[in-house]
């Protein structure tokens, strides 16, 4: 486990020398760095401390102009360690990097006055005095202030043992469990190698040949090797971490994109936050944002230009100087609920609010109703192990035993256009149907996909149990209208069909339409229906089995590379079953075959269960477009 410290202060206070004496590396990576003799862009250096705990520090700009560079890297630290010269005392910078860590939520970490070599005893507790005047006035209240001179090595091990007791105050890091999520700072080519990128890790580990994506594009990647501070590791933990990307070039990343294997992860141009006022670290009286207020949203190691949204329902006053909000952004980001952020504005440029994200996916249309203060409320005092329950409140839907809930109000809405589409088509493929109405319910009430599934398929069983609905087969009609077009002999010979073909291992397509009384023209029929999926001429599968089959692929092939092998143990099937499926998926571009197995394509399924796949004739099944 690595704890990640950030540097901040003014220029020219010495920063990245003092990091060059505690670590012995330079962080000033940038030959034009090196010739100016400042920070320009965000640098890294690292050090253990003798409790085995690995540091990464993490040197960002201290230039005015350079603010952005310098959020880059405070977005994603767990403690702070504020540089502020002898000599020249706090000034503009030192300010402004204490508000935006203020405003990020840093409360661990400590401040250093440098350069003491230059100035007279009176000097350096003037200095001192005043650094801690400006600290308590933030979340680092109470944090140690350290003097040091770097060149002589003076208070030095006082900093490391600084170090040491903010470590012992910051919360037991998490373990490196869950699903790894690294916001990208730094992505480029190494000759021979191919694509690297380099960030923070967050939540679980990244290890060699893993499958990832990159957000918000969705696209499928693959681990090829991974790096920790210069060393090739099988496996890399939470802290920073460079991985050698395989499946993507270089001219394709930016940064702010982030690598992940996270379900959590959303895609999102709208967001219901807690907004909350700056530090007044200079004194003066600060305000939250105004009502459609233009800003720069700083999340992760992106930005983005905004408009704050406080009218209407989303904008309820919290305890203390906060309060909710809607941000609508310039274009979509990757973001999770949790996150952290900071707002500025653009010209004269300074720190407008600091937040954290409530809701990636906040309702919209006639949901917004449940948006009460009351609830609104709860899901901003909710730590991180409650927050799940308060959202699902605020969108309509509970958890019972496990199971998703809907509320009435939801629900009936639901069935109602369940109906309406129903009607309006005459008749409806139960699957896509289902598929219709889950994205539509994750839209307007945001909850997972494998929940809004699951909610979805209730109605439609509730339906169809109240008679509201009737069922032929894998599809559902208005039980006023009778299905036309077929005898109800070829329909029951279909049902039959359909029902041989729903197992992992069905029979020989002939002889279980032979078995069945189906007619070649019921065959057709459940093709063109989409009933079945036929991948050869003599077998097919129910289209409920081939969507199981192809997601429990699709989710093994999104770890590790899938073989024949690995999915003929997890289906209980044979290899003539799998290498038929695996090849189908490959056609369709879901899996994409390489030297070790099969991994997700360019057309695989990124947020939700595949639809049943559209009929093919012969020819593209051998391969001819």
């Amino acid at each position: 486990m690595t704890l990640v410290v950030g540097t901040a202060g003014h220029i020219d206070h010495g920063k990245t020398t003092l990091l060059l004496a505690l670590t012995g590396i330079d962080a000033d990576r940038l030959p034009e760095e090196r010739l100016r003799g400042m920070t320009i862009d965000v640098g890294y250096a690292h050090m253990t401390l003798p409790d085995g705990t690995e540091l990464d520090f993490v040197d960002v700009p201290g230039h005015d102009r350079l603010v952005g560079n310098m959020l880059v890297g405070a977005g994603e630290i767990d403690a702070a360690m504020l540089v502020v010269a002898a000599d020249d005392g706090p000034r503009a910078q030192t300010i402004e990097h204490l508000e935006l860590l203020d405003a990020i939520g840093i409360e661990h970490g400590l401040a250093v006055v440098t350069k003491v070599d230059l100035v007279d005893r009176r000097r350096r507790d003037e200095v001192v005095e005043a650094v801690s005047r400006l600290v308590a006035r933030t979340n680092l209240a109470g944090a140690p202030v350290v003097a040091v001179s770097a060149t002589t090595g003076e208070g030095i091990d006082e900093v490391r043992a600084a170090l040491v007791a903010s470590r012992a105050r910051l919360p037991a890091l998490s373990p490196a469990t869950g699903s790894p999520r690294l916001a990208i700072d730094r992505a480029f080519a190494v000759r021979g190698r191919g694509t690297v990128v380099t960030g923070t890790l967050r939540g679980g580990s990244i290890a060699r040949g893993m499958s990832l994506r990159l957000w918000p594009d969705g696209r499928a990647v693959r681990a090829r090797e991974v790096q920790v501070h210069g060393r090739a590791v099988e496996t890399a933990g939470p802290g920073r971490a460079a991985v050698n990307l395989a499946g993507i070039e270089v001219a394709e990343l930016r940064r702010g994109m982030v690598l992940a294997a996270d379900a959590r992860i959303e895609v999102s141009d709208r967001l219901l936050v807690a907004l909350r006022a700056p530090a007044a670290v200079d004194g003066s009286d600060r305000q939250l944002p105004r009502d459609r207020a233009r800003v720069r949203l700083h999340l992760g190691t992106d930005q983005v230009d905004a408009i704050v949204g406080r009218g209407g329902r989303e904008a309820v006053a919290l305890p203390g100087a906060e309060a909710t909000a809607i941000l609508r952004l310039e274009r979509p980001v990757a973001v999770a609920d949790g996150d952290r952020f900071v707002l500025r504005r653009p010209s004269p440029g300074g720190t407008e609010a600091g937040g954290i994200v409530l809701d990636s996916r906040p309702p919209r249309g006639t949901a917004r109703s449940r948006l009460t203060p009351e609830r609104l409320g709860a899901v901003a005092a909710a730590g991180a192990d409650e927050r799940e329950p308060a959202l699902l409140e605020l969108h309509g839907a509970r958890r019972v035993g496990g199971h998703l809930r809907l509320a009435d109000d939801v629900a009936t809405a639901l069935s109602e256009q369940a109906l309406a589409i129903v009607a309006e088509r005459h008749g409806a493929g139960l699957a896509e149907l289902r598929l219709e109405l889950a994205r539509d319910l994750r839209r307007h009430v945001g909850v997972a996909p494998e929940d809004a599934i699951e909610a979805t398929s209730a109605i439609l069983d509730g339906l169809v149990d109240d008679g509201a609905l009737a069922r032929d087969g894998d599809r559902v009609r208005d039980p006023k209208r009778t299905p036309a077009g077929h005898s109800p002999a070829l329909l029951a010979a279909m049902d039959r069909l359909e029902a041989a073909l729903d197992e992992a291992a069905p029979p020989p397509l002939a002889d279980a339409a032979r078995a069945a009384g189906c007619s070649a023209e019921g065959l057709r029929a459940l093709e063109a229906a989409r009933r079945i999926v036929r991948v050869d001429d003599d077998l097919a599968w129910s289209t409920a089995t081939y969507r199981r089959l192809a997601a429990e692929a699709l989710e093994m092939a999104a770890r590790v590379p899938l073989t024949p092998a690995a999915l003929r143990d997890a289906t209980g099937t044979s290899r003539k079953y799998v290498v038929a499926i695996l090849e189908d998926l490959d056609r369709r571009g879901w899996l994409r075959r390489v030297a070790d197995g099969h991994v997700p394509g360019p057309r695989a399924p990124a947020r939700e269960a595949p639809a049943a796949p559209e009929s093919e004739s012969q020819s593209e099944k051998a391969g001819v477009r």
